[in-house]
């Protein structure tokens, strides 16, 4: 088995991505998760990458994504006492409420 921890060390928000399945969980300052992969081949499994956004920094968020490389795209993520946490996982209300609508919206003609 494969395995990653991510740490949230910022004193903010961290958005973990799971990609390639565009899945978030969302860690507080001091949380730590770990995702978790079935693959047990010599190759990497995961790729990490974290990048910015200005508007979601200046708000207190920060990104980090991991890819999955190898082995089945559904990992397996927990939190720190081992419980499995989906997508969405403490996804703040706010930014859930903008996402909703932004899907909503009628794209221009």
């Amino acid at each position: 088995m494969a395995a990653i921890t991510v740490n949230n060390d910022s004193e903010g928000w961290l958005t973990l991505w799971i990609e390639p399945l565009g899945e978030d969980r969302w860690l507080r300052p001091g949380e730590r998760f770990v995702v978790r992969s079935d693959y047990s081949g010599s190759e990497s499994a995961f790729t990490v990458q974290c990048w910015v956004n200005a508007d979601d920094r200046a708000a207190g968020i920060e990104n980090v994504t991991v890819w999955i490389d190898e082995g089945d795209v559904y990992p397996e993520v927990v939190d720190g006492e081992g419980r499995v946490i989906e997508c969405g996982h403490q996804r703040p209300a706010e930014i859930d409420a903008k996402w909703r609508a932004q899907l909503t919206q009628t794209p221009p003609a």
